[in-house]
């Protein structure tokens, strides 16, 4: 298998650049850099080889030689102050990284394992909770850009450029061409990822927080953050099943409701006290079960967003930035924020904020600020030099609706105040301050106090986290308003060390009170039972995503027909052609199309035309160039079927159970 050696090479050359740019930074921040840029990399190399050698083999090949010439360049150009060495203080931080880090990594690692198509002992495809309804269209992306040409299309509905940020997925694509069967390719990344993310998560609180346990703190805070959802999850659940307790004795039922209510939160669907849309507005959902695990891009975006905000801090915050805030880094900052847009939009559009809003704050309170406002413009411009292309191309293009097909709605940008709260903007469904304080917690309470004091270093953060929190709170940028929460969840995470700190300040100012323990216990079970629930929601939870006969039918598919083949299928968001085997299918589902913007209507009247009477809708298969026609369950359960007339006019490829698949002869 050569994606291990293909991928470690990269690392290699990502801790060496490092090494060589940045000699001061401490070994383990060198370490953590080092690996996330040897991963960015090698998401960007290949894919812009594969602009003229399609995303093959020979494009990974190729991109081995930039490789070696940006690992040269930043040899040649590299710092020659000594490299910080490791001391006793880097041997207790890296105690303390690790007790955050290899529990959350092992409960990702398992609920990878778990939720993205465990194969179970009847062959079925199972997956979890968060992963039923993205996983398919990620694992869509990761198969049919295999030897695709670039820029690459939308698999679900061809003739479309691929505007969604797609270099998450490409790199599972990568390990596919390197040797990974599917599940390996998604699963080997973005445990990577996600262990960075937390070894980074560490790295950035250590740099913004005031102490040892702050900072540990704050990282928790970000995994594992929840609210109050639990108050409506147990509410009343001290009583019996009967009612009243001489009820329960008459009826002979003295079972509490209380385990009543855990197996509601372990078996329903999205029953957890994080997420509950209906009927409690609860939408404040773990980080690490309802976005790092099915949202690939947003963990992409925060992997690659952490070194970011690390090397902006490192570039501006006065207490850095003469040890650590050289033209290296700034340059290297500029590069970095430049290359994300294809990674993850919305971490892009965060660095921007935060920078602006840190920006102002700096050129308020710096008393030269002619140089201040001179690096924040080269910033800029090596960012908007890279990431021009990226936004022309492809984020606006889909943002401003200029691609055909697309719902006639002017573009994605709405003005939109206190995000899901007010759905649609008819009206706020909770009082402001009430509705983040139910879906966040009690952190929440502490950062409104924290507000109140005057600390610089919080005030820089407050000011840089608040331009994307604010941003975030009045603007719709996409037709799912819940995909906000992308912003908000990059402000929090710079919000934790300030909300970990002044927690360090109140629990000092308690010292003396005989009840301090009993309170910190009693904070963190406030804090921290929502997200504890909703992770065993989430690590029992089990669901079917193919059988095995839908399975096997993937597999011929992938193996008897060419990778660029066309299928005529339903629309259903569990469809093997494209989700499995990588083929393009005429249309698939609004649960993803609709939220990017396009207009699947005509289409979706075509494929039900073309089902119930193929004889006298030929021209919609050349209209398409439909190779193949795909007919199961659910095509005949959505659509009336005339099986007979596909019989006398296609050739029958494949029939296995209830799946038939036709192949429509040349001519």
């Amino acid at each position: 298998m050569l994606s291990v050696p293909y991928l470690a090479l990269y690392l290699a050359c990502g801790i060496l650049a490092i090494r060589w740019l940045l000699p001061r930074q401490t070994p383990l921040a060198r370490l953590w850099l080092g690996c996330t840029a040897g991963l960015l990399l090698m998401m960007w190399l290949p894919a812009l080889c594969a602009f003229l050698l399609r995303f093959t083999l020979a494009a990974h090949l190729a991109a081995l030689a930039p490789l070696a010439l940006l690992t040269g360049l930043a040899y040649w150009t590299r710092d020659r102050r000594e490299q910080r060495r490791w001391d006793a203080e880097e041997t207790a931080f890296g105690w303390r990284a690790l007790a955050v880090s290899l529990p959350l990594t092992v409960l990702f690692a398992y609920l990878q394992y778990t939720h993205v198509f465990r194969v179970d002992g009847y062959g079925a495809w199972n997956v979890g909770q968060s992963t039923y309804g993205d996983l398919p269209m990620h694992t869509a992306f990761i198969a049919a850009m295999r030897n695709a040409a670039f820029p690459p299309e939308y698999p679900m509905f061809p003739g479309h450029r691929l505007t969604y940020p797609f270099l998450t997925d490409s790199l599972s694509t990568s390990f596919m061409l390197l040797g990974c069967p599917l599940q390996a390719a998604v699963i080997l990344p973005a445990v990577l990822m996600f262990a960075l993310s937390c070894l980074g998560v560490m790295c950035l609180c250590r740099t913004l927080s005031a102490g040892r346990k702050a900072m540990v703190l704050a990282a928790l805070l970000f995994f594992l953050n929840g609210g109050l959802g639990f108050l409506y999850d147990f509410d009343q659940a001290g009583g019996f099943r009967a009612g009243s307790l001489s009820e329960s004795l008459a009826q002979g039922d003295l079972t509490p409701q209380f385990f009543d209510r855990i197996q509601d939160i372990l078996t329903g669907y999205y029953k957890t006290p994080t997420n509950q849309p209906e009927p409690n507005n609860l939408r404040w959902s773990n980080v690490i079960a309802d976005m790092f695990v099915p949202q690939r891009t947003f963990m992409g975006g925060v992997c690659m967003s952490l070194p970011c905000f690390y090397l902006l801090i490192c570039v501006f915050d006065p207490r850095r930035r003469e040890a650590f805030g050289g033209t290296r880094t700034l340059a290297l900052l500029g590069i970095w924020v430049g290359l994300l847009p294809l990674i993850h939009t919305h971490s892009f559009l965060a660095l921007g904020l935060c920078s602006a809003g840190m920006m102002g704050y700096d050129l308020v309170v710096e008393k030269r600020k002619k140089p201040c406002l001179l690096k924040y413009l080269a910033y800029a411009g090596v960012t908007l030099a890279l990431a021009a292309p990226q936004l022309l191309g492809f984020t606006f293009y889909q943002a401003l609706g200029l691609q055909p097909d697309t719902l006639p709605s002017g573009g994605f940008l709405r003005f939109q105040f206190n995000w899901v709260n007010n759905p649609d903007g008819r009206g706020m469904r909770d009082f402001f301050l009430w509705f983040y304080l139910k879906n966040i917690g009690l952190p929440f309470a502490v950062l409104l106090l924290a507000l109140l004091e005057r600390k610089p270093g919080h005030r820089r953060l407050l000011c840089g986290a608040g331009m994307i929190w604010l941003a975030a709170e009045l603007i719709r940028f996409q037709p799912n308003e819940y995909d906000n929460n992308k912003l908000f969840y990059l402000a929090w995470l710079l919000l934790c060390p300030v909300v970990a700190d002044t927690s360090a300040d109140i629990w000092r100012r308690l010292k003396g009170l005989r009840a301090r323990p009993v309170i910190a216990l009693a904070a963190a079970v406030v804090t921290f039972l929502s997200a504890g629930l909703t992770l065993w929601r989430e690590a029992v939870s089990d669901y079917q995503a193919f059988d095995a006969r839908t399975v096997a039918a993937a597999a011929f598919v992938e193996r008897e027909t060419a990778e660029d083949a066309v299928f005529l299928t339903g629309t259903e968001h569990l469809n093997p052609v494209v989700s499995i085997a990588g083929r393009r299918i005429v249309c698939g589902p609004d649960l993803w199309l609709y939220y990017h913007g396009f207009n699947t209507r005509e289409r979706q009247a075509e494929l039900r035309r073309f089902y119930a009477d193929p004889s006298s809708h030929l021209d919609i298969l050349e209209k398409y160039g439909v190779d193949y026609i795909f007919v199961s369950d659910y095509e005949r359960s959505d659509y009336t079927v005339d099986e007979d007339a596909l019989e006398d006019l296609f050739e029958l490829v494949y029939r296995e159970g209830d799946i038939r698949i036709y192949r429509r002869q040349e001519g």
